[in-house]
Parts: structure tokens; sequence; C-alpha cells
């Protein structure tokens, strides 16, 4: 059992684009296991269109998030989530997601936990250091 005010928050795993917290709170995301994080976003935060060989699962606790199908990010497009909306991104789908303000999210699902950008040049960990 854990509130929110008892989240230990740290950096995202470099598989996400800099600026964004994780907390575990079950499971480990990184192995072939059940597992629920929360994820905080800071305002205009953006993920590339990439797709995951597994469900994702996705509640907004607080905030919004856009998101929307495809291959290319598109602001016009996506779909505004708000706190208490759910999504599943289908396993091999491409998708998106962005933020206007901060957002939290719990993500679920079956590990490991693996991305694929639409386009490479997108992945965080192909930047240049």
């Amino acid at each position: 059992m854990q509130s929110p005010a008892e989240t230990k928050w740290g950096p995202a795993p470099p598989v996400l684009p800099k600026g964004a917290q994780i907390a575990v709170l079950a499971g480990d995301p990184t192995k072939a296991v059940a597992y629920t994080v929360r994820l905080k976003f800071p305002a205009n935060y953006a993920i590339p269109a990439h797709s995951h060989p597994t469900d994702e699962n996705v509640a907004v606790v607080s905030g919004a998030l856009y998101m929307g199908m495809g291959d290319k990010l598109d602001k016009k497009a996506g779909h505004a989530l708000g706190a208490g909306s759910f999504a599943l991104m289908p396993a091999n789908a491409n998708h998106y997601a962005y933020t206007k303000g901060t957002t939290t999210i719990l993500l679920y699902g079956q590990g490991p936990v693996e991305f694929k950008y639409v386009n490479p040049a997108d992945d965080p960990r192909n930047a240049k250091k």
C-alpha cells in the first residue's frame, strides 16, 4: 500500500526523453513480470511515435495526457485524456503522447518494457552525449 505522498520519485530511464520522473510501485519493468509504475511528466513534454512488444495500460492520475496513434507525433490529432481516463495501447501499435501541463499517470503491463521509436533519431538513447 502506498499513498501518493509516499511516492519515491527518481529520473525516468533513458528510453524516455529527459524530464520525466518514475516511481516503481510493483514488479520490475525491466524483467518479464507484471509491473506498475507512476510516471510524472512536466508541461510541454513529448514522447515521439513508438511501439512496444506488449500491451501498455495507461491511467491518468492528474493533469492531462494527450495520446494518438500513428507514425509521427501530431499535436492536432492527439486525444485529451484527463484525470480518471484510461487508454490501452496495443502491442506493436505505433503511438505518441504529449502534455500541456504537469501530468501524472499510472502505467502497467507485462515486462520487460521496451521502446521501438518509429524514427531512430527520436530515440533519446541515440542522442549525442
